[in-house]
C-alpha cells in the first residue's frame, strides 16, 4: 500500500472517529506528499515520499522546541500529538547506538580521522540513516567519534 493510500484510509478512519488532531495532521501531511508530486511532475518513490515525511517531522519537532522555550504548554501538547502521527508512517528509528554504529562504521570506511573530516562523514552517513534518524543526533555521533 502507497503512503497516499495508506493516509486516504487513515483519514477516512478520522474523520469516523471525529479524532480532529489526527485528522488535521493527516490533511496536512497528504498536502505536502500531493504538493511535492505535483512539484516533481511524477508519483513519489518511497524515499521521496520519506523525504517529505522528515522535513514534516523535522517542522514539528522545531516548533515544539521553540514553544517549548516560550512556555507555551498549550501549543506543545498539540504539537506532540502531531508528532506522533507523524511518526506512524515513518520507518522505525534507530536508536543512539545503533547511530553510533552506523558513524563509526562510515568513519572507518571513508579513512576519517580528525574533526576535518566531519563533512566527508555526514555526507556518507546520511543517506545510510535517511529517515531513520534525526540529523542532530548524526551530527552529534560525528562529532563525539571524531573528537
Amino acid at each position: 500500500m502507497s503512503l497516499l493510500d495508506s493516509l486516504n484510509n487513515d483519514l477516512k478512519t478520522a474523520m469516523k472517529a471525529h479524532d480532529k488532531e489526527t485528522l488535521s495532521t493527516v490533511r496536512m501531511l497528504k498536502a505536502a506528499v500531493m504538493n511535492e508530486q505535483i512539484k516533481t511532475g511524477q508519483p513519489l518513490t518511497s524515499d521521496e515520499e520519506i523525504s517529505v515525511l522528515s522535513r514534516e517531522l523535522k517542522q514539528r519537532k522545531d516548533s515544539l522546541a521553540e514553544f517549548s522555550k516560550a512556555q507555551r504548554a498549550d501549543l506543545v501538547s498539540g504539537l506532540e500529538k502531531e508528532i506522533k502521527v507523524v511518526e506512524r508512517y515513518l520507518p522505525q528509528q534507530l536508536s543512539e547506538a545503533e547511530v553510533h554504529e552506523i558513524v563509526a562504521e562510515t568513519i572507518k570506511q571513508v579513512n576519517a580521522s580528525s574533526k576535518a573530516d566531519f563533512g566527508k562523514v555526514m555526507g556518507a552517513v546520511m543517506p545510510k540513516v535517511k529517515g531513520r534518524a534525526d540529523g542532530k543526533l548524526v551530527n552529534a555521533a560525528v562529532k563525539s567519534l571524531l573528537g
